[in-house]
């Protein structure tokens, strides 16, 4: 089962950053100030990070460009990373990052929320093996 862990070691890593800027900056920011704390740390630990990448959208049935998506990161040219500062993650929050992994290339996504007294995170996945407009 580990071995189909998905990017399991850069996911780590993804959550160790964010942790670390939990505990050190709290829960009062905003996304802003969350966005440019994990660049400056995606930077120092090396990893690449594309902030606010423009990914293109899939139509399910015929492949075709539909739009873009903008998430505030694509880390590694895998991971697609949406963070908030909010109170609390709606239902929407977390349909809308499956619903992009579903129509993109891209098949692991993290929503991450600074806002609330622990750090919120969730890990969502939807292979490519599942998704029919890449074969079309």
């Amino acid at each position: 089962m580990e071995q189909n862990f998905l990017y399991k070691e850069l996911g780590f890593k993804l959550l160790g950053i964010c942790f670390d800027i939990h505990n050190n900056y709290g829960r009062g920011h905003n996304e802003r100030v969350y966005q440019k704390l994990l660049l400056e740390q995606f930077i120092q630990q090396g990893l690449k990070a594309i902030s606010q990448p423009k990914i293109t959208v899939f139509s399910k049935q015929s492949g075709q460009k539909i739009g873009l998506y903008v998430p505030d990161f694509l880390l590694e040219e895998k991971i697609i990373v949406e963070i908030k500062a909010s109170d609390l993650i709606l239902r929407r929050q977390e349909t809308q990052l499956l619903e992009y992994l579903k129509t993109t290339p891209y098949e692991v996504g993290y929503l991450i929320n600074f806002g609330q007294p622990k750090l919120y995170y969730k890990r969502f996945i939807y292979t490519n093996d599942r998704k029919t407009f890449l074969s079309i």
